[in-house]
């Protein structure tokens, strides 16, 4: 995990299968293209309680973090970001009020604050609702305190592509790349 730590950026895929959604997130290379496998991560649709775990690999044999939802049923759910032996990482949740017109998520990290992103163009926020246009690109910028902490941008694209930049590096990587998987996830809810 430590060679993820160092990452300035990512880049996460998400594969459509039947029962499950399925992400891979790499590093980025120098020239933009994909890089080492960090994680693989895999959310059960239709679960009762929102879970995802993120694993080393494909083969699922070790846990390298996850993330689940307090609650069964809330509209602004916050979820529990662990380490592979069950250790908080953080948490994020989504700001329900806010996000009414433009999506807006927190993200709390021990001993850093909390962390706090939304959609960068009201207009594609506003269109994205009115027609559930899931397929359209969005952008999230991310900022404690008010400088930029890291953005998330939705690339177009046959599948879900994301690019994550990290401009803070006192943000630990794991919660940043559950915060863009859950993203994904969560967003057209």
């Amino acid at each position: 995990m430590n060679t993820l730590q160092a990452q300035t950026q990512l880049i996460i895929r998400q594969r459509i299968r039947l029962m499950v959604n399925q992400y891979e997130v790499r590093g980025a290379q120098p020239d933009g293209s994909e890089g080492d496998l960090y994680a693989f991560a895999q959310q059960k649709r239709m679960a009762f309680r929102e879970q995802v775990t993120l694993y080393a690999d494909e083969n699922k044999q070790e846990a390298v973090l996850g993330f689940k939802a307090r609650q069964v049923i809330d509209l602004g759910a916050t979820y529990d970001v662990v380490d592979a032996g069950g250790s908080p990482i953080g948490s994020f949740r989504k700001d329900f009020a806010k996000s009414l017109l433009r999506s807006t998520w927190h993200i709390d990290q021990p001993d850093l604050g909390t962390v706090t992103g939304s959609e960068r163009s009201m207009a594609v926020a506003v269109i994205r609702r009115l027609v559930e246009a899931a397929w359209l690109p969005y952008h999230f910028d991310f900022t404690i305190e008010g400088r930029p902490a890291f953005t998330v941008e939705k690339k177009w694209g046959l599948r879900d592509r994301y690019v994550v930049n990290v401009q803070d590096p006192r943000l630990d990587r794991r919660l940043v790349t559950a915060m863009a998987i859950g993203l994904d996830a969560f967003q057209q809810r």
